[in-house]
């Protein structure tokens, strides 16, 4: 597997675009997105949990029952969710770009995000879409992507090349989300693209994979969006035997899908809203996947753990008392403590114990722009990782006014 340049246009066959429609009233922020495959697409998506669903999710659910799409459309500013006309507005959507792409309204998925019950207005679109859909080009990724963004402080863009079947495949994608962060799914709007051959059965396993691996696995803030979206659109373009079933293709495919997926989730746990680093708890030795999952995720997901990261202090105690009420059925008397980063490692807890080490080693690990909270239960051979940021007064400041 190489890492290549790109994100939702690395892949052969499709072009993307971005550009301020107006939805948005600072003229400055690209707020219309576009993605277009040549060829009709395998498609497979899985959504938020909230039961509080934007109407774009329902209208892109239905769309893709049939396993088939071939464009994305994705405003920002606006989530469209919580709205009496919302459903009609997104499927409006969809035939708007579809006229413009000229193609089926039924294969087109699409995405909103942005401030909750506020009516979207739709005649920025319709009077935008033409001239996007003529502007897509190969190298218009990077402009979706920033068309996506809200409180992003960058655009967040992946892609691999993999050899598949004696093919080169490749595989692309941005996401978006900064705030409302949680798992099931963790925020985001995420749009992944690829050129490989793959039956609609194998891309929702691998989709739903990835997804509980890496999407599911980020939390910023405890709040889980009501518009996530992570949809894949696979073309064939690559050439390859189209992956029917288990085996090493299907390993290869997977594996690359869920390198970009993990990617593009630390981009989203490190621009976390107000954040200053980036978290990443790794859970080592349990006795399911399942249960290492469920610890990282709730160290992870500790406001205190995340204030003390903040501060550069080596609480320790935070991260047990997260253990503890995590759910996990797990010996605290066994459980090794760390903390990890490009300045080094420092120990400071054994068999659930508190041992010395030194503070002023501790403060330089704990500065970095990245930490690795290394937890030891050493109970099994499963593991897992979970991605957050720390907890920073600008996350209030930035929350206080978001509507307004």
């Amino acid at each position: 597997m190489e890492y290549i340049q790109g994100g939702v246009t690395a892949a052969q066959g499709f072009i993307a675009g971005g550009m301020h429609c107006g939805i948005r009233k600072n003229k400055t922020k690209a707020d219309l997105a576009m993605v277009y495959s040549h060829k009709p697409c395998t498609a497979a998506a899985v959504y938020t949990t909230n039961l509080v669903k934007g109407a774009p999710i329902l209208v892109t659910r239905e769309n893709i029952a049939d396993g088939r799409a071939q464009a994305v459309i994705c405003n920002s500013g606006n989530a469209n969710t919580c709205n009496a006309d919302g459903v009609e507005k997104a499927v409006k959507m969809c035939e708007i770009a579809g006229k413009a792409l000229s193609i089926d309204p039924k294969d087109v998925v699409v995405a909103s995000t942005g401030v909750i019950g506020q009516v979207l207005p739709l005649e920025p679109i319709a009077g935008a879409a033409q001239g996007l859909a003529d502007s897509l080009t190969q190298e218009g990724g990077a402009l979706a992507a920033q068309a996506i963004m809200t409180t992003d402080t960058f655009s967040k863009e992946a892609a691999v090349e993999v050899e598949i079947g004696g093919k080169a495949v490749r595989i692309g994608g941005m996401a978006k989300g900064s705030g409302m962060i949680h798992p099931n799914m963790a925020t985001m709007l995420c749009f992944i693209t690829t050129d490989c051959a793959v039956s609609h059965a194998m891309l929702k396993k691998a989709v739903k994979d990835a997804a509980d691996s890496t999407f599911n696995m980020v939390t910023v803030d405890g709040d889980t969006s009501t518009n996530d979206t992570f949809a894949v659109l696979a073309n064939g373009e690559a050439g390859n035997p189209e992956i029917s079933g288990p085996g090493a293709d299907y390993n290869a495919f997977a594996a690359a899908l869920e390198d970009v997926a993990r990617r593009l989730s630390k981009m989203l746990a490190s621009d976390g809203e107000g954040a200053t680093k980036l978290l990443v708890c790794k859970v080592a030795g349990a006795e399911s996947l399942q249960t290492a999952r469920t610890c990282a995720r709730s160290v992870i997901a500790s406001d205190l753990t995340k204030a003390a990261m903040f501060g550069a202090d080596a609480n320790w105690g935070r991260v047990l008392c997260a253990l503890g009420y995590s759910g996990a059925q797990i010996d605290v008397d066994k459980i090794d403590v760390s903390f990890q980063s490009a300045a080094g490692r420092v120990d400071v807890c054994r068999d659930g114990r508190g041992i010395d080490f030194s503070e002023e080693l501790a403060s330089l690990v704990l500065g970095e722009q990245e930490v690795d909270i290394l937890v030891d239960l050493h109970m099994g051979q499963e593991s897992a990782e979970a991605y957050g940021c720390d907890l920073t007064y600008d996350y209030v400041k930035i929350n206080g006014d978001y509507r307004t």
